[in-house]
């Protein structure tokens, strides 16, 4: 049985905002159990709205498994409310749209990344698998590194950005990861899960299907919001942007994606600790516009698609914690098959 503090502490004053009747209250859909270890035991952990966007009007619920720490959000969002809570507008659609300086520095911090993971392969990388391509920058990148197009797959969710992905010769397709038939078993050297995991509802089947296409000592890199963090608990009540209500289904801990990994088919072999610079932004952002005392002009500076200096200096605080052995709020697991 869930505990009854998961009820009482959810009670709290909506922001204005999220007053306003023209914003839809959408259907949600329980889930009981935890998907790490099964236990249906768990408590109150963090409660707030869609901060981001401002898609629905409902308050939304972590909970925090008593067995093994997952968090995951209890109730979430019926299947039939996806489109309303990804509109067509969300970022991961409009990346063309953020500043110059910034996809600079993101490109930068990409190739980086990828040359990182691809240096715990024991051999040659010659396919690839980004899942939640998105616009295909990964595959460009991976492509750059003499990669042939017909070996560079990607999964995505808009119809519009697959086509989009699929003209530039890439093997893209629009399916999740449980729905796809497209990729044999055994086929993929590398896939990468850049911010996604958090995403789906049953991440231990994403897992699990991922493990059987990858070939023997494939590679599969997962980055996610890391809740051991000092961010996520400075913000953690409501506010930290890592939670990216409703749109983030589970949270982890380093431990408990160990655990997810390796009970799915998985070894993990590594963990970095990446910056979570649109985290802190994010965070910020919502405790200056929707806390008791509201700062809304003070807050535009917090947007991470449009405010560079602020993204800078985040970045760099979290390059420099990271290279001194701290835990960011963006962490990512390493694991190999076999």
């Amino acid at each position: 049985m869930a505990s009854s503090e998961s009820v009482k502490e959810t009670r709290r004053t909506a922001p204005q905002e999220f007053l306003d009747s023209s914003l839809p209250i959408i259907d949600g859909e329980g889930v009981p159990s935890c998907v790490i270890c099964g236990s249906e035991v768990h408590s109150f952990f963090a409660a707030g709205y869609d901060y981001e966007i401002r898609t629905c009007r409902n308050e939304w619920s972590f909970v925090k498994c008593q067995r093994c720490n997952h968090v995951w959000l209890n109730p979430r969002p019926a299947i039939s409310a996806l489109p309303v809570i990804y509109p067509k507008t969300y970022y991961a659609y409009c990346y063309d749209k953020i500043s110059p300086i910034a996809r600079a520095a993101k490109s930068w911090l990409d190739r980086s990344k990828l040359r990182m993971i691809c240096s715990h392969s024991s051999a040659t990388v010659r396919s690839f698998l980004d899942i939640g391509c998105g616009d295909g920058r990964f595959l460009d990148v991976m492509r750059g590194k003499g990669l042939d197009p017909k070996n560079l797959y990607g999964l995505e969710l808009d119809e519009q950005v697959v086509s989009a992905v699929k003209a530039r010769g890439y093997q893209a397709f629009c399916s999740r990861v449980e729905d796809c038939a497209e990729i044999a078993e055994g086929s993929i050297d590398l896939a990468t899960m850049f911010h996604v995991i958090e995403h789906v509802d049953h991440p231990e089947l994403v897992v699990r299907r991922i493990a059987n296409w990858l070939a023997p000592g494939g590679i599969l890199a997962i980055e996610t919001p890391n809740l051991d963090s000092f961010d996520a608990r400075l913000f953690g009540e409501t506010f930290w942007g890592g939670y990216h209500i409703p749109r983030h289904w589970h949270l982890f801990y380093p431990e408990t994606l160990a655990r997810l990994l390796s009970e799915n088919g998985l070894t993990p072999i590594a963990t970095r600790f990446q910056t979570g610079h649109s985290f802190w932004m994010y965070s910020v952002h919502h405790a200056l516009r929707y806390s008791s005392k509201r700062y809304v002009r003070l807050s535009r500076l917090f947007n991470p698609f449009k405010s560079v200096l602020p993204l800078a200096l985040f970045t760099g605080f979290d390059k420099v914690r990271a290279a001194l052995g701290f835990k960011t709020s963006a962490m990512l697991l390493i694991a190999r098959k076999g």
